[in-house]
């Protein structure tokens, strides 16, 4: 039986993803210097407070993020794990269905305001249309996450973040899939007048030929693909009900499987 194992797009065995919250007027920079890079970035923002203060107004958030992913962050930012259901409920669903409006597209994923989460948020979220939900703090490595509703980024920007980087570019070995996962907020490279280190990290990961640049729902969506692949029982061909394609690697040889398409392997 041959070894079969999955690949990024193309057979790649790396991923970057970014991921930054609240939506603030920040973000038109972070956005320039990711789209002169072909980064891509995920943004979460609160729609209930958009237009407000420093925040970016409706019509902006439709046209800026165009590329890159909205999510929910909630409506108002509240901590809720200290919410009642009802509350909860009215404000992560209501906050997909205002972003659903505005940017044209599902809105499937959320960033837990302030770091609040419990495992009956958790268990809701699938209920409320959402997919994933990042957590605050740092892994420090490159691991694919296990329980997308606790997704824990590799670092914050001001945490190692060219260190691990430089790691992460050094990765050679095939055997393994890596993730590096950077959050933040934008507003925090005004505050700490350090637009300079998301210039470098952007350069310097940018352009490279082993990486795959995604946004955390396109990666959700391909591993779901992968997962929903349909192999035989001798593991000699191999159905791809998904509309996209799934790469894997077979005695490592890289084969595109195109949606809808049976492979023999």
């Amino acid at each position: 039986m041959a070894r079969i194992l999955m690949g990024f797009p193309g057979g790649k065995h790396k991923v970057l993803t970014i991921s930054y919250d609240d939506g603030k007027s920040a973000d038109r920079r972070l956005v320039d210097i990711l789209n002169r890079n072909g980064l891509k970035g995920t943004f979460h923002i609160n729609s209930e407070m958009l237009g407000i203060g420093d925040r970016l107004t409706a019509e902006e958030v439709g046209s800026l993020y165009k590329g890159h992913e909205v999510s929910t962050h909630t409506l108002t930012h509240p901590t809720i794990a200290r919410s009642p259901r009802e509350q909860l409920v009215h404000e992560i669903f209501q906050d997909r269905n205002n972003l659903e409006q505005i940017v044209g597209y599902t809105v499937r994923g959320l960033s837990y305001p302030n770091g609040s989460y419990n495992q009956r948020i958790k268990d809701l979220l699938p209920h409320l249309g959402i997919e994933y939900a990042r957590i605050t703090g740092s892994t420090n490595d490159f691991a694919i996450p296990d329980d997308l509703y606790e997704w824990k980024a590799t670092c914050h920007h001001n945490h190692n973040l060219l260190e691990l980087t430089d790691k992460f570019l050094g990765i050679n070995k095939k055997q393994n899939l890596y993730m590096m996962y950077v959050w933040g907020h934008s507003y925090e490279f005004d505050n700490d007048n350090n637009w300079d280190l998301i210039e470098e990290f952007s350069a310097r990961i940018a352009n490279q030929q082993d990486i795959w640049y995604a946004t955390n729902i396109e990666i959700v969506d391909y591993m779901n693909a992968f997962r929903n692949l349909k192999f035989s029982a001798a593991s000699d061909r191999v159905y791809n009900p998904s509309a996209c394609s799934v790469w894997i690697l077979v005695d490592d040889q890289i084969i595109e499987i195109l949606g809808g398409s049976t492979v023999k392997l």
